[in-house]
């Protein structure tokens, strides 16, 4: 395979999950920084749209192809590198695993996204308090349910197994997003247990934002 790129942005909790995921696979790749920060917007630049049309970060560029999407770049990844696995074997379990990664991504994630929260202030008049107001009330609604979730699928040493995978690449960029936005987090014993656990592993700690920010 010729030379991975990663489109990325430090603090892009999409882009972070592909960070933890090539990290535990021991995959190497180039990172070449698109700044989505508010006022530099590089995103929304003919350069990257070309790469993206959707002009969202992260994108991957590998052997003259782009994709994007980092759900769907999970499952490529799980299919290119299958060991160590992100998902089990049993089919039931890899069930749990992606609901509980979906509930993050297709529920909570969008719905805090950059663009959802420019369109609530410059469309909606929406102040800086409401808009945290608003980011941590779907923080807490997504949370709650993935709480129920981490109990049942208790006795393992993550998530539904012994090891970190798909559920956790999720979870712990997520718990970045709730502690930057104040989010109170007593409620939910089992997935701070479970994010400081990640913590504590080189894969997770070299893709954490604060090790990839630009000087």
């Amino acid at each position: 395979m010729s030379e991975l790129k990663l489109y990325d942005y430090w603090r892009s909790s999409a882009a972070y999950r592909l960070r933890i995921a090539f990290n535990l696979k021991g995959v190497e790749f180039d990172s070449t920084v698109v700044n989505i920060a508010p006022g530099a917007d590089e995103q929304m630049g003919a350069p990257y749209k070309s790469i993206n049309p959707q002009m969202r970060v992260p994108s991957i560029e590998v052997d003259g192809k782009a994709a994007s999407q980092s759900m769907a770049i999970l499952e490529w990844i799980e299919e290119t590198w299958p060991e160590p696995a992100l998902l089990p074997k049993e089919p039931w379990a890899r069930l749990q695993v992606r609901g509980f990664a979906d509930l993050i991504a297709c529920d909570v994630h969008p719905l805090n996204n950059l663009s959802v929260l420019g369109k609530l202030r410059e469309g909606f008049g929406a102040n800086k308090e409401a808009i945290a107001e608003w980011y941590r009330d779907w923080i807490v609604r997504g949370f709650t349910a993935l709480e129920a979730q981490a109990e049942r699928a208790s006795g393992h040493s993550f998530l539904f197994s012994d090891q970190p995978g798909i559920a956790e690449i999720c979870l712990v960029p997520q718990m970045y997003n709730a502690r930057r936005f104040e989010t109170p987090l007593e409620a939910f014993p089992r997935l701070v247990e479970i994010d400081e656990k990640c913590k504590e592993i080189d894969a997770f700690r070299r893709a954490a934002p604060e090790a990839v920010k630009p000087d």
